[in-house]
């Protein structure tokens, strides 16, 4: 086979789609190793592999970039919510499908912690969390009522799960900031004891 076959071989095209999925993981990994400083255009296209001008080509900006990485980060936190069994929710399995292991891990807090700091200052990045955030609390309301039916109470769902939320936030954010001091099966025990007292 001589060089050029070699060449064409070695050769594989490459989407759109592709190669905007390449840059969001990108700046995923750059957010996970170095929170908002380490999340640049240098920093980004050297992670993955491409020329700085394909982030304004598929993108615009960065900043919209970031808003694509913030809509893809949440869209794996709705995914694994929408994992749920809606029909035979309980208390036990809603807390470990929101406590599982495939969103409480350092790597995806660390990215989480890098785009909450940034959502104060970054309008296109709030109206991005808006967005999912009314997706979230929609889906972690209906598993409440359900499981407030299957108990014979009758709850404010969105009022508990705004609440829930909340307390799923500060527990992942002190996880992120220091595991050592909240022990998952704590931060799990601390989330049953809540919806235990509310939905009773």
């Amino acid at each position: 086979m001589n060089s050029g076959t070699k060449s064409r071989a070695k050769f594989q095209r490459v989407t759109a789609d592709e190669r905007r999925a390449r840059l969001i993981e990108a700046s995923i990994e750059c957010l996970a190793k170095d929170g908002i400083q380490g999340f640049t255009v240098d920093n980004i296209c050297r992670e993955a592999g491409t020329s700085r001008g394909l982030i304004s080509h598929h993108f615009g900006s960065k900043n919209a970039l970031l808003a694509a990485v913030y809509s893809t980060i949440y869209d794996k936190v709705l995914a694994n919510l929408h994992s749920l069994d809606f029909g035979n929710a309980t208390i036990e399995a809603l807390v470990d499908t929101l406590l599982s292991d495939a969103i409480i891990n350092v790597r995806h807090l660390n990215v989480w912690l890098a785009l909450w700091a940034e959502i104060a200052i970054n309008p296109s990045l709030r109206a991005e969390h808006r967005k999912h955030y009314a997706m979230y609390r929609e889906g972690v309301a209906r598993a409440i009522s359900i499981i407030g039916k299957s108990r014979g109470t009758t709850v404010d769902s969105y009022e508990v799960a705004t609440s829930f939320i909340s307390l799923v936030d500060g527990l992942w954010l002190e996880q992120s900031i220091d595991p050592t001091v909240l022990s998952s099966q704590r931060a799990r025990e601390l989330c049953l004891f809540f919806l235990r007292k509310t939905v009773q």
